[in-house]
């Protein structure tokens, strides 16, 4: 049975960083692409991140860019997410997600999803 889950959420200062984890338990396939969300209170949930097999060809919303950088190590099947500059904007819960293709995954076609970590950033 494979899944997904999430670790390093917490509550950090504005400006401050945090880097979250996604580590996947079972077989998996190479050809998947990963990625990263979030879903704030009261808001959809929106793609942040997304990355090819072989730590490669990284796709960011705007939102994000130049703050967050994604990241995949396929030896340990750890997908990671490196938050620097942190808003309060962005509280939310973190989800890592799984897809055939970053393309894919930016459209919301997720086949398979973590169970999410919270990210709380204070004023």
């Amino acid at each position: 049975q494979v899944r997904l889950e999430e670790s390093g959420g917490g509550l950090v200062q504005a400006g401050g960083s945090l880097r979250l984890s996604c580590a996947a338990f079972g077989r998996t396939y190479k050809y998947y692409a990963r990625g990263w969300f979030r879903q704030a209170p009261g808001k959809e949930r929106e793609f942040l991140a997304g990355i090819c097999y072989g730590d490669g060809d990284p796709l960011y919303a705007d939102s994000v860019k130049g703050r967050f950088t994604i990241s995949r190590d396929d030896a340990t099947k750890t997908t990671y997410l490196q938050m620097n500059s942190l808003k309060p904007e962005d509280t939310a819960i973190y989800y890592c997600a799984r897809g055939d293709s970053v393309a894919a995954i930016s459209r919301g076609s997720v086949d398979l999803w973590g169970q999410g970590t919270w990210v709380t950033v204070s004023s």
